[in-house]
């Protein structure tokens, strides 16, 4: 399967600015849109949008960090006190995008970037088959925590995650991870990036690489289809 062909006008200056970024610069663009083909066009070039402005307002900026935090899907971390929790929850895949979005902008939150206008471009993106929520919920059914993503074929953008209950955003990864290896090739030359690496998803496995690894690994994860449960082929 060739790599996805660009379709919005703004894929050759975003290029471009890659292209001329230096090393350890993890802003590289500023401009353009929100439309779903430049979002498209971005994550498979390697970038992601992030506001300048206070809480994430305009202008909008392009981001390529260098390096970049990625979660191989054989290293994941998952505890004992994680799988006692997996236990107790259960988790969904896009039965509450929009919800999962609003808790990970949860105003109360520290460091929100998530405004009205990135809302709604996720969830247009969403309704056009190419951004995931995984949904963790209670006993009750009740949802305490999530997180959300982009697919561009093998990759999965994550983009951001929330919890209201101990390990609920933890599970909700350990399910992503188990759908992105659920291939029938155990999720050989996927790609999970998580943006920039933390100490709390170091603990979890997160791992950083030079942003030129990251590309070379991207340009052939977005050849690859999408995860059966995510949109992808189903397997036979």
């Amino acid at each position: 399967m060739p790599a996805r062909a660009p379709r919005s006008g703004w894929a050759p200056a975003l290029a471009g600015a890659l292209a001329g970024a230096e090393a350890g610069e993890d802003l590289v663009a500023t401009g353009a849109d929100l439309a779903p083909d430049t979002l498209l066009d971005a994550y498979a070039l390697g970038l992601f949008p992030m506001g300048l402005g206070g809480d994430g307002r305009p202008p909008l900026g392009w981001w390529s960090p260098d390096p970049r935090g990625v979660l191989p899907l054989d290293g994941f971390r998952e505890t004992r006190s994680l799988r006692r929790s997996r236990r107790a929850l259960s988790t969904t895949v896009d039965e509450a995008f929009a919800e999962v979005v609003d808790g990970c902008a949860d105003p109360s939150r520290s460091g929100r970037w998530i405004t009205a206008e990135v809302r709604a471009a996720y969830l247009r993106l969403h309704r056009s088959g190419h951004a995931h929520s995984v949904e963790t919920r209670d006993a009750s059914g009740a949802l305490v925590g999530g997180l959300y993503g982009v697919v561009v074929g093998g990759l999965f953008a994550g983009e951001s995650m929330f919890s209201r209950a101990t390990d609920a955003s933890k599970a909700a990864l350990a399910a992503l991870v188990d759908l992105l290896r659920d291939d029938g090739a155990d999720g050989a030359g996927r790609v999970l990036d998580v943006q920039w690496r933390t100490d709390h998803l170091a603990s979890l496995g997160v791992v950083e690489i030079p942003r030129a690894e990251y590309l070379r690994r991207l340009g052939a994860a977005v050849a690859l289809p999408a995860p059966p449960a995510l949109g992808g082929p189903r397997r036979a």
